[in-house]
């Protein structure tokens, strides 16, 4: 048993939300205890103790919408770039591209970086959105296969699109069920599989019928009206808005994630209301491509469930919990909305979705949860109550506040050490890799 104590523990547990000077009792896998760290200590006399020397104790973050292939084009400059004027331009001149040209070496250490980066900044569970057309077949198997050494939580698929020819789609199907087929049989609840489509104006209905045969009732993960010409193009090819075409190709339910739903209107909202389908709002994403704001807030009031991710812009959510809340203020130009609902999407939705994936709960301390823990440098220049917790995150914390990372009760970081990987051997090969990998694309 491990205790986890000497700190200010924010559990996101409505029962006991903060305990001052409070400590969390780790056995195997799950949050055994937690309460007061001179109670813990006696109860469990035996238990390694970890020193948290003053700072916040508080669950992992979760990231619910990323794209670890996009890691190599940090600082990368294309052959023959061109200036991107909307978004579609800017998905065929680089997305496309680097996607393309990715081969397994890449893939793995695209994974190795990028889920280092957040053990660093604290995510201990991240859904990922992958893409290599290039090089399909064993890429989310690659994926995983590093989750595993590093010790992170994860959730894969595969983006099935018909932009680079049937061959290529159905392979991009084939894998997805064979990864579904391979997460569906491990016990430790470390690797989960989503059935990955890019987006409706990539798909044509042939497809996206081959891909609800094969999903075999798994759920999905696709970007929906993320851009106009997402819209327009389901308009102009099917007389439908994107929502209402992905409801009718049975795409949408409970175990199904849209993300980004940005050009949709009250009956679409309507359709995701009534089948329950997740969305995950990726505001620094978003506005980096100008696609919009979506109507995030809005879609929380009708009930939507709606989590926050990144979608690949980075891999701090405290970084993207800051941008959520001052998006929507700026857009609404309305100083009073935003603070809540963001704080609701990054701390408490994206744990409810977890819920319908995971076998038992993230994102909280509580007994018999998932011991994912991080221990937070933060000395409060106020009092944190039951009341202000969110506001102390959001505007005293930040990704690298984060000292110690714990997955599964494994710690994968203590004291900015990462455990389970050779950070600079990693790093250095990465950029060996990333050099070569610039040169192709």
């Amino acid at each position: 048993m491990i205790l986890i104590g000497n700190g200010v523990l924010i559990t996101q547990n409505a029962a006991q939300p903060v305990i001052h000077d409070g400590c969390v009792a780790v056995d195997g896998a799950t949050i055994a205890d937690y309460g007061a760290t001179a109670q813990m200590k006696q109860k469990y006399p035996q238990a390694e103790f970890y020193d948290a020397r003053g700072g916040v104790i508080m669950p992992g973050l979760i990231n619910t919408h990323g794209h670890i292939y996009s890691a190599f084009a940090r600082g990368m400059s294309l052959k023959d770039s061109k200036v991107s004027k909307n978004f579609t331009q800017i998905l065929e001149n680089l997305w496309w591209r680097v996607d393309r040209a990715l081969e397994l070496p890449e893939i793995e250490y695209s994974a190795y970086t990028t889920y280092i980066d957040g053990i660093k900044n604290g995510v201990t569970t991240v859904f990922d959105h992958h893409a290599s057309a290039g090089c399909v077949k064993d890429s989310l198997f690659t994926i995983a296969e590093v989750a595993e050494t590093l010790g992170v939580r994860t959730s894969l698929c595969y983006e099935v699109s018909d932009r680079d020819g049937q061959r290529i789609a159905d392979e991009g199907i084939r894998e997805n069920a064979d990864f579904i087929a391979y997460a569906n049989r491990q016990t430790s609840d470390m690797i989960k599989g989503l059935f990955g489509l890019h987006a409706s104006f990539t798909l044509s209905d042939a497809t996206l019928d081959k891909c609800v045969t094969a999903a075999n009732g798994t759920g999905f993960h696709v970007h929906a009206a993320e851009g106009i010409d997402d819209l327009c193009d389901s308009l102009k090819k099917y007389g439908k808005r994107v929502v209402e075409r992905l409801h009718d190709a049975a795409i949408l339910g409970p175990q199904s994630i849209a993300v980004h739903c940005i050009h949709i209107n009250a009956l679409e909202m309507d359709i995701l209301k009534d089948t329950d389908t997740v969305v995950v709002h990726n505001p620094e994403s978003n506005m980096g491509n100008a696609v919009g704001c979506s109507a995030a807030l809005h879609m929380m009031q009708k009930g939507i469930l709606m989590g926050l991710g990144t979608d690949g812009y980075t891999t701090d959510m405290l970084e993207s919990f800051k941008v959520a809340n001052i998006l929507h203020k700026h857009n609404l130009g309305d100083p009073s909305v935003g603070w809540g609902e963001s704080a609701q999407m990054l701390l408490k939705n994206n744990a409810r979705i977890c819920e319908r994936f995971f076998n038992k709960p993230l994102g909280i301390i509580e007994k018999g949860a998932y011991a994912d823990v991080i221990v937070v440098d933060y000395d409060a220049p106020t009092p944190i109550t039951a009341d202000n917790t969110s506001s102390h995150i959001l505007f005293g914390m930040m990704g690298r506040s984060v000292r110690s990372t714990m997955v599964g009760g494994r710690f994968v970081m203590k004291d900015r050490e990462l455990l389970t990987s050779d950070e600079q051997a990693v790093y250095r090969k990465s950029r060996e890799l990333a050099e070569k990998f610039w040169e192709r694309a």
